[in-house]
């Protein structure tokens, strides 16, 4: 359960992360229709070698909750996986922020679920022509040509592996109801109920598709 009226950040000084995580933030939270709360980039702090993306969200006594996202550096050379450790940064980041104003509780998979289909939203945005077959393979790139790091039958195995196939399936629709149609109004119009939503909707949403 997350839910406060206070966040309180420590800000870092990671430069070409922090200016890509603004964009995504932006982005994000244009699409969403949610109003800015606080700039990401106050609450950034570099992740340990090795680690990869973390949000880490504590409550204290007073109610108050503290946000700090850890994002590994970005290298000269950063591939698809950096960039989507950004992307579900922020949209960790923007999706708690919310919750957290509107006093609604968020849980762990919808978190993972949300961040699935940013990844998607960020990426598609940045094609030079975004149509059924260029949403295809970026689809396909980010949920079915992928390895998952922790074991099936583990708790975050199996919950990254929701997120992941309800992700898919949903953007598929959206591919082929929005995109291939060019109903881009609608799809955003889509793209909006389903960041509202909490879990079950969302997992229905994904499952109908």
């Amino acid at each position: 359960m997350i839910g406060a009226d206070v966040l309180a950040g420590n800000g870092a000084n990671l430069i070409r992360e922090r200016s890509m995580a603004a964009r995504v933030q932006e982005a994000l939270e244009r699409l969403y229709g949610v109003d800015r709360v606080v700039d990401v980039g106050d609450f950034l702090d570099r992740a340990a070698d090795g680690q990869r993306e973390t949000l880490v969200v504590r409550e204290d006594e007073c109610g108050d909750v503290h946000v700090s996202l850890k994002l590994p550096a970005l290298g000269r050379e950063a591939g698809l996986d950096g960039f989507c450790q950004v992307i579900e940064g922020v949209s960790h980041f923007v999706y708690v922020v919310e919750r957290v104003r509107s006093g609604r509780a968020a849980t762990q998979l919808e978190l993972e679920l949300q961040a699935e289909v940013d990844k998607w939203v960020v990426l598609a945005a940045s094609l030079a022509s975004l149509d059924a077959d260029s949403s295809a393979a970026l689809r396909a790139r980010l949920y079915e040509r992928v390895v998952f790091v922790h074991d099936a039958t583990s708790e975050l195995g199996e919950r990254y592996r929701i997120a992941n196939d309800a992700a898919n399936r949903f953007v598929r629709r959206l591919e082929r109801d929005c995109v291939g149609t060019a109903r881009f109004v609608e799809l955003r119009a889509r793209l909006r109920q389903f960041f509202h939503v909490g879990q079950e909707e969302k997992l229905r949403l994904g499952r109908a598709a």
